[in-house]
């Protein structure tokens, strides 16, 4: 039985009537997004129809994690910016980022820009070693904006395609970590225009509602394109996804589910919703 139907049961009252408040915020739906829904069962007469109300709230988070067409990116190389706190994966995730490029027979570079973490940048080279992916690193302590640069200008002196740039693991709320992110930007920006064309947020799905808070607190403090979320196996449920999306407009572009490169999976929205609702 899905975790889905699992909560169904559990909520389920009198009557064949399910709380579905605190049944979606179970789902990790967070409390905005599982109120409105719950109005707008109410509103279309769901509410003591629960098989209705479930195919009317697929189809609510369907429309809703739907992701939006690229828009064409004309510079070379394409820069992908990954953010987000400490464990979330940004640095295998960077690696298995690289390697989907390849397989789409792009060039690829890779920036170790997580100065601060000792093995952050043996880690990446062992990726990149291992997946012959050329990578920028410096010695712990180097400033990460200077990483960056040289990743950029590595990247285009290459002509490659897409250049990922990995960061130390922070968090949000700690302004000084915050700065290090804005001179990486600024940084990048003073050597091309519009550079990183994507900042995006690693985020570990195991936490639940807490990643829609590092996303909410990322996207003022820096500026967020997007996100990926990690860890989507086990006990992660995944409402996080539609709870971002409707909260701070950002999608989600990628899950992972593994530990393997191929693991790390574009995001298909339908694919998700019939993940996250079961059988």
């Amino acid at each position: 039985m899905s975790f889905w139907n699992r909560l169904v049961d559990r909520f389920r009252g009198e009557e064949n009537e399910i709380d579905w408040e605190p049944l979606l915020i179970e789902a990790d739906l967070g409390v905005t997004l599982a109120t409105e829904w719950v109005e707008a069962i109410a509103e279309a007469g769901l509410t003591r129809a629960p098989e209705q109300a479930e195919a009317f709230l697929r189809e609510k988070m369907l429309k809703l994690v739907r992701i939006p067409p690229p828009l064409p990116i004309k510079q070379k190389p394409e820069v992908i910016l990954l953010i987000g706190v400490n464990g979330s994966g940004k640095t295998t995730t960077a690696a298995k980022l690289g390697w989907r490029a390849q397989q789409e027979k792009r060039a690829v570079h890779l920036g170790a820009a997580d100065t601060f973490r000792a093995a952050a940048a043996e880690q990446l080279e062992a990726w990149g070693a291992r997946l012959e992916i050329p990578v920028m690193s410096a010695a712990p302590g180097t400033d990460p904006a200077a990483v960056a640069v040289k990743s950029l200008l590595a990247a285009q002196e290459s002509k490659a395609d897409l250049l990922i740039i990995d960061t130390a693991g922070r968090q949000a709320n700690k302004r000084n970590l915050l700065l290090e992110l804005e001179k990486i930007k600024r940084s990048l920006q003073k050597k091309a225009e519009g550079v990183p064309h994507h900042t995006w947020l690693v985020a570990d799905g195991t936490t639940g509602t807490g990643v829609i808070s590092q996303a909410r607190e990322f996207h003022e403090a820096i500026g967020l394109t997007g996100l990926i979320v990690t860890k989507l196996d086990g006990s992660a449920k995944g409402g996080m996804v539609a709870a971002v999306r409707a909260e701070l407009g950002l999608p989600t572009y990628y899950l992972r589910r593994g530990e393997k490169p191929e693991d790390l999976k574009r995001f298909n929205a339908a694919e998700f919703v019939e993940g996250f609702f079961g059988e």
